[in-house]
C-alpha cells in the first residue's frame, strides 16, 4: 500500500510531467500550423500570378530548361535537330515520343493516320491560339511531315498521380493541400477554355474518366497542364452554336446526361441526325469525379469533400442550365484551399 508520502510523490510527478507534455503539444501544434501557414502564402503568392503571363511574343517558347525566348522551330530543324529516343504514348490520332532537341528533352508528336488529319490539325491550331501558362508549351510543328514538338514533362498525363505520389522522393507532396492545388488548377483550366481568346470551348474527347485525365499534364512542381486540344469545339451562346461530341452514341454515368440518347429507353436506334447539341456545362458534370480521383485519399481529404459536397451536387444537376459556370465552382475551391489552411485542417492527422 502506498503511503500518503508516497502519494504526494506520485502527484507530484504527473503535476509535473503533464505540463511538460502540454508545452510539447502545443509547440508541435504550432509548428504545424506555421507549416500550413507558410504553405498558404506561398500559393496565395503563386495565384496572384496564377497563371503569369507565358513571357514570350507569339511564336516564340521558353521551356524551364532555357534562359531565353526562342521562335518555334521549324520543318528544317525539326528534321535535322529533333533525335527521337523513344516512343512513350499513342492514341488515335498521333503517336508520342519522347525526344532531343540541342540537349532538352522534348516530347515529339507525329500523326498516326491521316484519316485524323483534320484532328490533329485542328489541335494544333488550338495550341498556337491558346499558348498560356494553362497549356502545354509548344517548341515548333511542321506540316510538310505532321510533327509537333512540345515541352517534356516526365511526370506524364495525370492518370500517372498515384504511381508519382507513391515514389518515395515524392511522398511528401502526397497532402491534401498538394492534391486540392491540383484539382483547382483542373478547374482553373476549365474557366480558361470556356473563356478563351478562340472562343468558348469544350472539352469533347473526355467521355471516360481515364481519358479525361489523360489530357492533362502533371509538371515537375506539381501543376497541370492541359495537353491534348484534338477535339476542343466551340459554342457561342449568343448565336445559338452548340456541339456534339462525335458523332456515336455515347454512354455511362461520367458523361452528362444531355450527351446520352434521348430516346434510349425507347429503343429507338440511335441517329446523329436526330441528337441534341449541349454547350460546355458538360465539361462542369464532370468536375466532382475528376477531383474525387485527384484528391485520392490522404489525412484532410475526407474533410475536403464535406466541404465541396454542396458544390459538387450543384455540378451534378440534370438541368445543365442549372449547374455552376468553372469560375463558380473554382471560387469555390479556392475558398475552401484558403478556409482549411487557415484553420490548420490536416494538422490534427500530423500529431
Amino acid at each position: 500500500m502506498l503511503t500518503m508520502a508516497g502519494r504526494r510523490g506520485s502527484g507530484g510527478s504527473v503535476s509535473c510531467v503533464l505540463p511538460a507534455v502540454m508545452l510539447c503539444l502545443a509547440a508541435l501544434l504550432l509548428s504545424a500550423t506555421l507549416l500550413y501557414l507558410h504553405i498558404d502564402a506561398v500559393y496565395q503568392v503563386n495565384e496572384q500570378l496564377l497563371f503569369p503571363p507565358v513571357g514570350c511574343l507569339p511564336g516564340h517558347f521558353k521551356m524551364t530548361t532555357m534562359k531565353n525566348c526562342s521562335a518555334w522551330i521549324q520543318c528544317p530543324h525539326i528534321q535535322e535537330d529533333v533525335r527521337r529516343l523513344k516512343l512513350i504514348g499513342q492514341g488515335t490520332v498521333k503517336k508520342v515520343y519522347l525526344a532531343e532537341w540541342r540537349g532538352h528533352k522534348v516530347a515529339l508528336s507525329k500523326l498516326a493516320s491521316l484519316d485524323y488529319l483534320e484532328d490533329f490539325l485542328h489541335g494544333l491550331s488550338m495550341l498556337q491560339a491558346l499558348q498560356s501558362p494553362y497549356v502545354v508549351r509548344v517548341v515548333g510543328f511542321c506540316l510538310e511531315d505532321h510533327s509537333l514538338v512540345t515541352e517534356y514533362h516526365p511526370h506524364g498525363s495525370l492518370l500517372n498521380l498515384e504511381d508519382v505520389l507513391d515514389q518515395e522522393q515524392f511522398q511528401q507532396q502526397n497532402t491534401w493541400s498538394v492534391r486540392l492545388r491540383l484539382a483547382i488548377d483542373y478547374v482553373s483550366i476549365l474557366h480558361y477554355l470556356h473563356n478563351s481568346p478562340a472562343g468558348r470551348r469544350v472539352m469533347c474527347d473526355s467521355n471516360s474518366l481515364e481519358k479525361t485525365l489523360s489530357q492533362f499534364l502533371l509538371t515537375n512542381d506539381f501543376h497541370l497542364l492541359v495537353n491534348d486540344l484534338d477535339a476542343l469545339p466551340e459554342v457561342n451562346p449568343s448565336t445559338g452554336l452548340l456541339v456534339k461530341c462525335g458523332h456515336r452514341e455515347l454512354t455511362g454515368d461520367f458523361v452528362a446526361p444531355e450527351q446520352l440518347w434521348p430516346f434510349r429507353d425507347t429503343g429507338k436506334p440511335f441517329s446523329d441526325h436526330l441528337m441534341p447539341e449541349y454547350n460546355e456545362k458538360t465539361d462542369i458534370w464532370k468536375i466532382p469525379d475528376v477531383s474525387r480521383f485527384v484528391m485520392g485519399r490522404v489525412p484532410g481529404g475526407d474533410l475536403v469533400h464535406f466541404h465541396l459536397f454542396e458544390v459538387h451536387e450543384e455540378c451534378k444537376k440534370e438541368d445543365p442550365q442549372l449547374r455552376p459556370s468553372a469560375l463558380q465552382v473554382l471560387n469555390v475551391y479556392r475558398s475552401v484551399y484558403s478556409s482549411m489552411v487557415r484553420d490548420g485542417s490536416g494538422v490534427r492527422d500530423m500529431l
